[in-house]
Parts: structure tokens; C-alpha cells; sequence
């Protein structure tokens, strides 16, 4: 063991929602923790910035009314929900050619044909239990094919079905259906409340956001807890002797009783672990990457497609930015345009060519107007200098069903938490609570033996 290290009864790695509500859980019980966080920030994937003078959700952002554990912090903290703007019609483009009623303004056999794959997938993914779906009896074989292949190969879908798969896809893992597992879809809709839900704004994943940003939810709950939080203190190893857990940083080591680690998947990777993880958690991390999906924010004098009796939603498959909605504070503006963009074809442009990009493709969508831009800003996602990527892991065929079973599953005193390990609403903000509370549960357990 170190000489003179902190000594503490946990010591929780990250500083995003799941390793806040953990310190929180356990702190509340009693013990004595301290929080190690590798950014200079807290909020882990929840983060803000400013355009206009308005703070934005560069990261995660929505609220939906099934997110009970969200909504309860909100509540504690005194934080206000405001319901996503969706008054309006919706843009949509495929192939160069826009139209105004989204989705219904698609020719009526691709309507049926995008209706068919969904339910589809819906079917498929009802069948699948919320917790260990790696047991289901057709876990194999449904991991060993992407949602591109099943959709395009399998089922015949059109080409514009497939243009809105691949939308649904980047939105969701950051990356193309052809590279994401049909189990991992599958996996993903049945565990946050299915397709119709994902897809919706009243009732489903994107029906409010949080007055000001979720990052300012992040800052006032990290204010209420009793524990120490240490920013700027990557953990670099963890070495297990006996009933002792060393945690070692780069400023400084912490022993614990019990270790608590809410990093991604992938990001584990980057702690030495001794005596070492057992090798399919280093399997774990090579196949649970994250996909890249970046965001850009776009800001006028006032909401102007309001005036046309547009939403400010639009999709489209011309160009980085294949999504957008409306995030204008109020209706006299600033006006404020959300846009999510494609890591692959933003991430490795310069500032300059992104914005660029961006306008081109909202002058397409929104007209002449787009282009009276009082203000501009963005966050690549990939482009992250400490832990790049997101929103959630991209999980190629066959990596469910061998590295499943070891995403949360205990080695040692180390417990997992983080929005990935949680059986209901993985991969967003109250699977981050859920997952954070579980793990403290677990924990306080063996700290009471």
C-alpha cells in the first residue's frame, strides 16, 4: 500500500449522475466517501454551454415522464421541467427533397414500410427479459447480425426506410445501423419503454427538458451531497490487498473498503486494475465504445419558423446535421436550434467547417432565414479530451451476448455503476440514478456484514 493515502469507507469513481447518486445513497447512510472525477467539471456526459447568453444542454437533455428517479431529484432540488416545443409542423428531407409534416409527408408505402420494421423490432424486443437478456433463448442469433443487415437483408425494407433507421440509429448510438447489433437495439427499446416512446415528444423520451440545463440540476445536486468531490483526478490504478482497496490518481491515493466505479464501459479500460480484471472485462471494454454523436446550437433574433407554423423538428439524411428541435427559451428570443450532427462526418472538421456545414444544411430546411445567425456553438462529442464519445455504447454483433453478463457483476471490492449497467432506462439520465442507487445498495449491504 501506498504511504499516508486518504482513508474512507468508498471511494467513487466519476462524477456524472450515477457516481453523484451513489456517494449520495451511501454518504446519506452514514459512511464516509470521497468522489474522484478525472474532468475539470462534474456531470460526466450531462453538460452546458452558452449561446446567446443562454446556457444549453450540450449533452443530455430530456425528461421523460416515465423518468421517475430524475423527476424525484428535480423535485428535491427545486428544479422547474418546461415541456419540449412541438407546437407546429415538422420539416423532413430525404434525398434533397423537403417537405413540411414530417413524417407524414413521405410518400403512404414508405409510411407503411417504416411502420412494418418498427413494429417489427417491437415484437422482437418485447419477447426479451428486462434483466440477464442474454439468457433469452434467441440471444445468439439475434446478436449475430446489425440492425442494418436484419432490416435491409432479412425484412426488405425500402431505401427510405432505411434512411430513417440510419436517423434512429445515430441518434440513439451514435452510429449507423449497419454497426450496431440487432440484440443491442433491441435490448435498448425494450429496457427504456419501447419504440413508440423513443420516437415521441408528448409521452415519450423528449416530452421537457429542465428549466436552465441539466447541468445545472448536476452542479445543485453535487452541492447537496456529503462527500468530497475531487475534480481534476483521473484514477490511473486500483489495486485490491485483502479487504483494502488502494485507488491511486494522479494527484494523490485514497484506501477504501469498497470502490464504486461509474465510468463508461469503455473508459475502464484506461484504470490498471490489480491483481488484473478477469479478461472478459477487457472484452467489455473494447466492444461497448462508444458511438459519436455531437451537437450543434444555432441562434436568431426569434424563433422565426414559429411565424411559418413550423416546430423547428426536422430530419433529414443531406448532411451532418440529421435532426433538430426547437430550444428557445421564450418566444420572443432569442430563437434557438438544437441540431445533432453526425460524429463521423463533424467531429474531424475544423470550428469553422462545422458551423458551416450546419448552416448550410438549416438553410436547406428552414430557408433564407437560417442564414441571420446572431450566434453559433458546438460540442464534438468525439473530440472529448478526456473521455470522448457518446451518447451510449455502439454495440457491434456478438458483444451483447459474450460481454453482457460482465457489465455489472462485482469483482473484488470494485462494484460498477453508470447508465449502461442499469436493467431499466440504460443510456439515459434515470438509468445513470438507477444505476448509481443499485450499486450504493449493494454496497451499503457488504459495508453492514
Amino acid at each position: 500500500m501506498s504511504s499516508n493515502p486518504r482513508n474512507v469507507d468508498v471511494v467513487v469513481v466519476g462524477a456524472g449522475l450515477a457516481g453523484l447518486t451513489a456517494a449520495d445513497e451511501l454518504t446519506r447512510a452514514g459512511y464516509t466517501v470521497i468522489v474522484l472525477e478525472g474532468r475539470d467539471r462534474i456531470g460526466g456526459r450531462v453538460r452546458d454551454a452558452e449561446i446567446a447568453g443562454v446556457a444549453v444542454d450540450a449533452g443530455a437533455t430530456w425528461v421523460a415522464p416515465h423518468h421517475t428517479a430524475l423527476r424525484e431529484l428535480a423535485s428535491r432540488l427545486d428544479c422547474q421541467l418546461v415541456p419540449q416545443f412541438n407546437d407546429g409542423k415538422g420539416v423532413i428531407s430525404f434525398g434533397g427533397s423537403r417537405k413540411v409534416e414530417g413524417l407524414f409527408a413521405m410518400a403512404p408505402w414508405t409510411v407503411l414500410d417504416i411502420t412494418r420494421i418498427m413494429n417489427a423490432l417491437q415484437a422482437l424486443a418485447d419477447k426479451l427479459p428486462v434483466s440477464e437478456p442474454w439468457k433469452h433463448p434467441d440471444a445468439v442469433s439475434l446478436d449475430s447480425v446489425s440492425l442494418g443487415e436484419w432490416a435491409a437483408v432479412s425484412n426488405w425494407a425500402l431505401k427510405n426506410t432505411g434512411r430513417f433507421l440510419t436517423m434512429f440509429s445515430l441518434v440513439h448510438w451514435g452510429a449507423p445501423p449497419e454497426a450496431v447489433s440487432l440484440f443491442n437495439a433491441l435490448r435498448y427499446i425494450r429496457n427504456i419503454g419501447g419504440v413508440d416512446v423513443m420516437l415521441k415528444v408528448e409521452g415519450g423520451d423528449q416530452q421537457d427538458r429542465l428549466l436552465g440545463t441539466t447541468h445545472g440540476l448536476t452542479r445543485k445536486f453535487a452541492a447537496t451531497i456529503g462527500a468530497e468531490i475531487n475534480l481534476n483526478s483521473p484514477v490511473v490504478r486500483i489495486e485490491t490487498t485483502g479487504d483494502r482497496a488502494l485507488v491511486q490518481t494522479v494527484r494523490g491515493a485514497f484506501e477504501a473498503r469498497y470502490v464504486i466505479v461509474s465510468a463508461s464501459p469503455a473508459h475502464r479500460a484506461t484504470i490498471e486494475f490489480s491483481p488484473p480484471l478477469p479478461e472478459q472485462h477487457y472484452g467489455l471494454s473494447r466492444s461497448w465504445k462508444l458511438g459519436a454523436l455531437s451537437k450543434a446550437f444555432v441562434a436568431y433574433d426569434h424563433p422565426f419558423w414559429r411565424d411559418e407554423g413550423l416546430s423547428g423538428s426536422a430530419v433529414t439524411d443531406n448532411g451532418v446535421g440529421f435532426l433538430t428541435f426547437d430550444v428557445s427559451p421564450a418566444p420572443d428570443g432569442p430563437g434557438i436550434l438544437m441540431v445533432f450532427c453526425d460524429g463521423r462526418a463533424f467531429d474531424g472538421k475544423d470550428p469553422s467547417e462545422r458551423r458551416q456545414l450546419v448552416l448550410n444544411q438549416l438553410e436547406h430546411l428552414y430557408g433564407e432565414r437560417a442564414k441571420q445567425v446572431i450566434d453559433y456553438t458546438d460540442f464534438a462529442w468525439g473530440n472529448d479530451v478526456f473521455a470522448a464519445g457518446g451518447p451510449n455504447p455502439a454495440v457491434e454483433p456478438k458483444g451483447w451476448t459474450n460481454f453482457g453478463p460482465f457489465l455489472k457483476e462485482p469483482v473484488g471490492l470494485v462494484h460498477w455503476a453508470g447508465t449502461e449497467t442499469a436493467d431499466e432506462f440504460s443510456g439515459t439520465m434515470n438509468g445513470a440514478i438507477l444505476s448509481g442507487r443499485r450499486a450504493a445498495h449493494d454496497v451499503k449491504i457488504r459495508l453492514g456484514l
